[in-house]
């Protein structure tokens, strides 16, 4: 399986057998991604919630490749009121797609559409494909039960932002690791904008010196899993 990093949130799993799920696909609009929408196909898009820098370019790439959103139910039903196919979840619940196993988890934030309609609770997401295991935390904030998702769950690959202000800075995100343990951690959430400025080597070197492996990736750089 490969893992792409557009930059901000957005991120791209590539199965063995080539499914392709996109996650918070903000491309078009984000000054820090180096693709555009239009050069991107998914089979499945998950949206951990729904603000514009996490729908981002969702729909447009849903209706050239006749895409599957999976989110929490009403984001899901808003999704579907555009006309879009959607599968509802919720936080807690966990289905098998035909490239792997999705289970959605609590994320401390907001979620509501760009033209203000409310989209539910916002979400973290784990995705088991092809014997490995994504944690993508969504925009949160830490919070104590990620020790828990961390004993329920075999972490390859914590995804999670440092960009602070609207989310995790460095020190809860270092926090956040501690708690849930995974082989890697891949900051995300940070630099696409002012007001998230942050380095990601800091919380690198912090991160590795409480023993969890940090991989900063490049925006656009895709890596095996």
């Amino acid at each position: 399986m490969k893992l792409r990093y557009f930059s901000h949130s957005a991120f791209q799993l590539t199965t063995g057998s080539g499914k392709s799920i996109l996650i918070d696909p903000f491309l078009d609009g984000n000054p820090t991604s180096p693709v555009k929408s239009k050069d991107i196909s998914a089979d499945y898009i998950i949206l951990t919630h729904a603000h514009g820098d996490h729908i981002g370019d969702a729909f447009s790439i849903a209706k050239r490749c006749n895409s599957l959103f999976i989110c929490v139910n009403e984001l899901a039903n808003y999704c579907a009121s555009k006309g879009f196919k959607a599968h509802n979840m919720h936080i807690g619940g966990s289905h098998n797609f035909d490239f792997g196993k999705v289970k959605f988890t609590i994320a401390h934030h907001g979620s509501i559409t760009p033209d203000n309609t409310y989209a539910g609770e916002p979400a973290g997401v784990i995705i088991s494909i092809d014997g490995k295991t994504i944690y993508h935390t969504g925009d949160t904030g830490l919070f104590y039960d990620m020790k828990l998702i961390g004993e329920l769950n075999s972490i390859d690959c914590m995804l999670l932002p440092i960009g602070d202000n609207f989310t995790m800075g460095i020190d809860d995100a270092v926090k956040a690791v501690e708690f849930v343990s995974p082989k890697t951690a891949i900051p995300m959430h940070y630099n696409t904008f002012p007001v998230i400025q942050a380095d990601p080597e800091e919380f690198r070197k912090k991160a590795e010196s409480k023993g969890i492996k940090v991989r900063v990736l490049k925006f656009g750089e895709e890596i095996n899993l």
